[in-house]
């Protein structure tokens, strides 16, 4: 089986840490029952310096299962969410700081949730290395750790097994990564269709492609693709773009696929798509209306290229996202 350790502190959301309990047991529980399998994958360990009984932030009592000085090294590490000033937090449990340095320094991956990137930065694990953390301190921890290269703009950052997460709410679409890394693809599929009201694992866009490909050392391929995030409705030809940006065509697009891992087309085309998916689930404009309002002229070119992207009609993914984040309390949703 393999060991994923969950560090439990007094200062913790209790949230940060129930969410890769929970998603990871599913998961587990998942594979097993569509494999015919009765051993477990992994084991999960409630870490803590002390396994004596811990309330959390919130009130929530927790019992750790291993005191840090007895686990094994872990395939994955979880590190939680602070609820109050994390530099103090930080020294008061020296001996996780000290531990995170020496499981890291083994082999095992570590992922932070929102202010829980502290301990990362302390145990020196940060320094040269893409990360993020609770927008609340993110001049605070640049100055902490001014080694470390903050993302104030990305909610996922991951560099050389170092995940770390700007909120509670990203760590679900992180998760949904390390569920297909730990199990398998269709294992992760069923864990979002419990846990998130995407009808796929958003992870995809938010982790790998805006953190991943987003984040690069392109100044000028970054200053477009902010370009497009801001002007993606517009009639966008990209011989002009370029023309702005002081390239030729044909360097444009070799740069631009050089840093961001696809062409310009593809990445406008992604931006156009995530909006259009926002105001399929937030507004009752029509399916022409939402095309035209991302910057699509043609109808069927845009459902056939969002169908190609969700394996769904926009039609349909209205519907099926409509039945999940309106079904409780709430009997219509909002007009735009």
């Amino acid at each position: 089986m393999k060991p994923i350790s969950i560090l439990a502190l007094p200062q913790a959301l209790a949230s940060s840490i129930a969410i890769p309990m929970e998603m990871i047991s599913a998961a587990d529980t998942i594979f097993r029952l569509r494999n015919r399998q009765r051993s477990n994958t992994v084991a999960l360990h409630v870490v803590a310096e002390e396994i004596d009984n811990m309330i959390v932030s919130g009130g929530m009592g927790i019992k750790p299962s291993t005191r840090l000085a007895d686990t094994p090294v872990s395939e994955l590490i979880f590190v939680p969410a602070l609820w109050g000033n994390p530099r103090a937090a930080v020294a008061q449990h020296s001996e996780a700081v000290a531990w995170l340095a020496n499981q890291y320094a083994a082999g095992a991956t570590i992922c932070s949730v929102g202010s829980g990137s502290y301990f990362l930065g302390a145990a020196g694990l940060l320094d040269g290395k893409s990360a993020t953390t609770h927008w609340r301190y993110f001049d605070d921890f640049e100055t902490q750790f001014p080694n470390a290269k903050l993302q104030r703009k990305r909610f996922i950052t991951h560099q050389d097994r170092l995940y770390c997460t700007g909120s509670v709410n990203a760590v679900r679409d992180v998760m949904l990564h390390f569920v297909e890394q730990l199990f398998d693809g269709s294992t992760a599929d069923e864990v979002a269709r419990h846990f998130t009201h995407e009808l796929k694992r958003s992870y995809e866009s938010l982790l790998l492609a805006v953190d991943q490909q987003d984040t690069h050392h392109d100044e000028l391929i970054i200053k477009v693709q902010e370009w497009l995030q801001k002007h993606y409705h517009r009639d966008i030809q990209m011989r002009d773009l370029a023309k702005t940006f002081g390239l030729n065509p044909r360097s444009f697009n070799r740069r631009f696929r050089q840093a961001a891992n696809r062409t310009p087309v593809e990445y406008l085309q992604e931006v156009r798509i995530n909006q259009a998916r926002e105001l399929l689930k937030h507004s009752n404009l029509s399916i022409a209306e939402i095309a035209f309002s991302v910057g699509y002229q043609d109808v069927s070119y845009f459902t056939g290229l969002f169908r190609r992207t969700h394996d769904v009609t926009p039609n349909a993914y209205r519907r099926l996202v409509r039945t999940k984040l309106f079904n409780v309390g709430n009997p219509a949703p909002p007009r735009s």
